[in-house]
């Protein structure tokens, strides 16, 4: 089966002699690539069609070859390459900050939990006990407070309205699963257009958060979970899914997914990933999937 190797950059970053060197370095492994690279975005991103001899070790052989320039590349079969469910984290992927984190802010606690919240994402502590805790320490802020986060704080990632709204015009569903909170997840999704959106929900009394999350809580087993369930849901088989995140608790969905992606993400996620995007916005994710910067709709 043919492979791909996309290079994906910042606007100008791929120039000829950049392709010239991982061409060059490429023939020096006995990996041959005679055609023309495919141009998805003039100086920003393309494809690199390779022999079938060619496998994944030839992703870090590249990748010194390029050195610093800031480049992402990918390796994956060209089978099933355009996904037909995505579905996205959303703190540090889809949005820019740590929901959270900024609620701790408003309780002068940000430093404190921003430090559990780190941890978490690398995989040093739990997810659910982390959650718990975290949520613990905001007992008693006025519910009024989300309101004012999600206004002042909550910022879609570049490339997020375009990746949704492409996909979802070229027939795939787009559902937003989060360890965060149901009233961030179902306003970030009506702003980025996901189809539907999961999240966990904070109890609230008398107007005041309670310091309690209202059980089941979402961590990386229900996220596997939304992933498996919406693929069946639609009948599609995993490899047509995309799962894009960025911290330990989506590692379990990017495995199983038919495309994992790691999105500005911790060490362990990105080496875990089938791909990781490190200087790309989330349009990289519709470059991966072969479509043209021509094809992106704005959303």
């Amino acid at each position: 089966m043919p492979t791909i190797l996309t290079l994906i950059g910042t606007p100008g970053a791929i120039a000829p002699d950049l392709i010239a060197r991982a061409r060059h370095a490429l023939g020096h492994i006995g990996i041959v690539t005679r055609s023309e690279v495919e141009w998805l975005s003039e100086g920003e991103a393309c494809d690199i069609t390779l022999p079938d001899v060619a496998t994944r070790s030839t992703l870090p052989v590249v990748e010194q070859a390029l050195g610093p320039a800031p480049v992402d590349v990918v390796f994956q079969k060209t089978e099933q390459r355009k996904k037909r469910l995505l579905v996205a984290d959303m703190d540090s992927t889809i949005i820019t900050c740590e929901c959270i984190d900024e609620l701790a802010d408003a309780v002068g606690l940000k430093p404190q939990v921003a430090v559990i919240t780190e941890r978490t994402m690398r995989g040093e502590i739990e997810f659910e006990s982390a959650l718990t805790e975290r949520v613990a320490l905001l007992k008693g802020m006025p519910a009024s407070e989300l309101e004012r986060i999600f206004n002042e704080r909550v910022r879609l990632t570049s490339g997020a309205k375009p990746l949704v709204a492409t996909m979802r015009k070229n027939g795939a569903r787009c559902v937003l699963v989060s360890g965060g909170f149901t009233f961030f997840t179902s306003r970030v999704a009506a702003l980025a257009g996901f189809d539907e959106s999961q999240g966990n929900t904070l109890e609230v009394a008398d107007g005041k958060l309670t310091g309690r999350v209202i059980p089941p809580i979402l961590g990386r087993d229900a996220k596997l979970a939304a992933l498996m369930h919406c693929a069946e849901k639609i009948g599609i088989p995993l490899e047509a899914t995309l799962a894009a995140g960025d911290g330990a608790n989506d590692l379990a969905m990017i495995k199983d997914a038919g495309l994992g992606v790691a999105f500005h993400a911790k060490p362990a996620v990105a080496i875990a990933a089938d791909a990781a995007i490190t200087y790309g916005d989330l349009t990289a994710l519709l470059f991966i999937q072969g479509y043209k910067r021509t094809e992106f709709i704005s959303g």
